[in-house]
């Protein structure tokens, strides 16, 4: 094909592409605003009284009879929306933005309803409409919401993983990761010294919202993995555990890191040396090498690290690229004293603390399935 016609492919390519993105965004917009004022005709009516016990459930079987085929409104949806509106009802004093049309019936109806109320249950703390990221809460859909609303109790909380989830586009798997491993608390908040050895000041502030401060590889189950004594269960075994499940680590990693291996070799002035593990980050545009350290923290970590991304700099780094940075993975650490020592190191590090099944409180572990009836309920459904 010739190089014109090609052309014209790519950019026809390219206008459907993006004609079925808008198609799409407008389409989960429009049920957003569709659910939000159902939930608000709802709560009026079932909070204020007006209507009576089983109502929800009556209407819901009278849409299905006068709608058959229609998905989505069974009893426990139309209670989904209701909370949905309940949760997010401080929209409603935005004057600019509307979430459901003004003029249509139930809209209407639910203005006649907020007029004869009496109660002030309806009027919440507004809080600044002004940096509400409207955009992200459109574009993620009613199911991602219902997990928010349930995982997430409060609203800067909500708003975090609203943001992160239109940004990232997490499926609702991903969402429910982050939220159970509480990424909103333990985001940014890990030892380092990116600040003094970072240039510019935003690529030191990427950097620290981009790592935790501790890490759930809970797809490391030290009870699978053949070993004589669990006290033989070091660095090397959890290693081998990450590169098996490499794609269960980045997804815990965080966003936008590629791996490229592990056990990484440098060979510098005829010095072998090994990296742990070896990524790239495309926002940071840079490496990271990740050293993973069965114990607690000491302070010669830093040096084998800060070694490590010297040479990372000076042998392996494009001239494109922004200079490593290196992260510690440890057992435990003393946070204040990991923040005062990791001052005096001239390479950006910072230090986390990671957590496997083991590590599991004993009355989870007891509530989950032995690994052999796992197997035998797997061969069953087979």
């Amino acid at each position: 094909m010739d190089q014109k016609y090609r052309d014209a492919v790519q950019l026809i390519k390219t206008a459907i592409l993006q004609s079925q993105y808008e198609a799409a965004k407008s389409a989960n917009e429009k049920q957003l605003m569709l659910y939000y004022g159902i939930g608000k005709y709802i709560s009026l009516n079932s909070r204020q009284g007006f209507w009576g016990q089983g109502a929800i459930e009556a209407i819901s079987s009278q849409l299905e009879r006068e709608l058959p085929g229609l998905k989505g409104f069974s009893v426990r949806n139309l209670r989904y929306m209701r909370t949905f509106y309940e949760e997010w009802r401080m929209l409603d004093e935005c004057g600019d933005f509307a979430l459901e049309d003004k003029t249509s019936n139930l809209a209407l109806a639910s203005a006649k309803l907020e007029r004869d109320s009496d109660s002030e249950i309806w009027h919440s703390q507004v809080p600044n409409l002004e940096v509400f990221p409207f955009d992200d809460y459109l574009s993620i859909g009613f199911t991602h919401h219902r997990v928010i609303l349930s995982k997430a109790k409060n609203y800067e909380e909500r708003i975090f993983y609203i943001s992160e989830c239109a940004h990232s586009k997490w499926g609702i798997r991903e969402l429910e990761k982050m939220i159970d491993e509480d990424l909103y608390h333990h985001q940014g908040t890990l030892p380092n010294n990116f600040a003094q050895t970072m240039t510019p000041g935003m690529q030191a502030l990427k950097a620290v919202s981009t790592f935790k401060d501790e890490y759930l590889l809970d797809f490391i189950n030290v009870e699978e993995i053949d070993v004589r004594d669990t006290a033989d269960i070091d660095e090397k075994v959890v290693e081998n555990s990450i590169v098996n499940n490499v794609k269960n680590f980045i997804l815990t990693f965080g966003k936008d890191f590629a791996f490229i291996s592990n056990q990484y070799h440098l060979d510098a002035f005829g010095e072998d040396q090994y990296i742990d593990l070896l990524f790239f980050n495309r926002e940071l545009n840079c490496l990271v090498a990740v050293e993973l350290k069965r114990g607690k923290f000491k302070t010669s970590y830093l040096g084998q690290l800060q070694g490590y991304l010297s040479v990372l700099d000076g042998f392996e780094k494009k001239p494109h690229e922004n200079p490593a940075i290196g992260l510690i993975l440890c057992k435990d650490m003393n946070k204040s004293f990991v923040d005062y020592v990791i001052q005096d190191y001239s390479k950006p590090i910072g230090v986390a603390t990671y957590k496997t099944s083991r590590d599991m409180s004993e009355e989870l572990r007891k509530a989950l399935p032995d690994i052999e009836e796992l197997k035998r309920l797997l061969d069953t459904e087979e």
